[in-house]
């Protein structure tokens, strides 16, 4: 970490930092991880994926191709004739490698992305209870106070109950069958 970096965490609190800490250790569990051969196939499709990569790419190609046309007026051989055999082939090699690596690569963050969203769950449902209790604890504080007025107040009093997860999650199954049998 550099100074500003310092100074920067000086002026969040102390939960923040903490919150940022076990992030960044998350993060560097998951490295830890990773297989040597996943590794590389990171490394490469940070390369393969970069536009320098894209412009070395087309300036091989026209480079072929020019040498291989100009070849005969300079009175040398053309090592691939129009239709350019092993140009193609080469093109087709590169193809496959990128489209390979991406397709690893793909798989591994779809199940770092699963992995937070299922922690995101966790910390919303966790919220969600805690958000209730706490309702209900204003609600207790409000009732028994003789210095606020002792009314009823129905959302509140909904709200102070934690959400029932598996009827939501009924519910949002019953909805997305509703929206795919209307798309059908």
């Amino acid at each position: 970490m550099g100074k500003h970096d310092d100074e920067l965490r000086t002026r969040l609190p102390s939960s923040v930092n903490e919150n940022l800490s076990t992030i960044a250790d998350y993060y560097a569990r998951h490295e830890e991880n990773m297989t040597r051969a996943q590794a590389l196939i990171e490394k490469l499709s940070v390369i393969l994926g970069s536009p320098a990569y894209v412009a070395a790419n087309v300036v091989f190609i026209v480079l072929w191709i020019v040498l291989n046309l100009a070849a005969p007026e300079f009175g040398l051989t053309q090592f691939d004739e129009p239709p350019f055999f092993w140009l193609q082939g080469f093109v087709s090699l590169n193809a496959f490698i990128i489209s390979t690596t991406v397709l690893i690569r793909q798989n591994r963050m779809s199940k770092l992305a699963e992995q937070n969203a299922h922690l995101d769950l966790q910390i919303s449902l966790l919220a969600e209870e805690k958000t209730s209790k706490i309702i209900a604890m204003l609600e207790d504080i409000r009732r028994d106070s003789p210095h606020l007025p002792d009314r009823v107040d129905a959302e509140a009093d909904e709200l102070s109950h934690s959400a029932d997860t598996s009827t939501v999650l009924e519910a949002i199954e019953r909805d997305h069958e509703h929206d795919k049998s209307h798309l059908d």
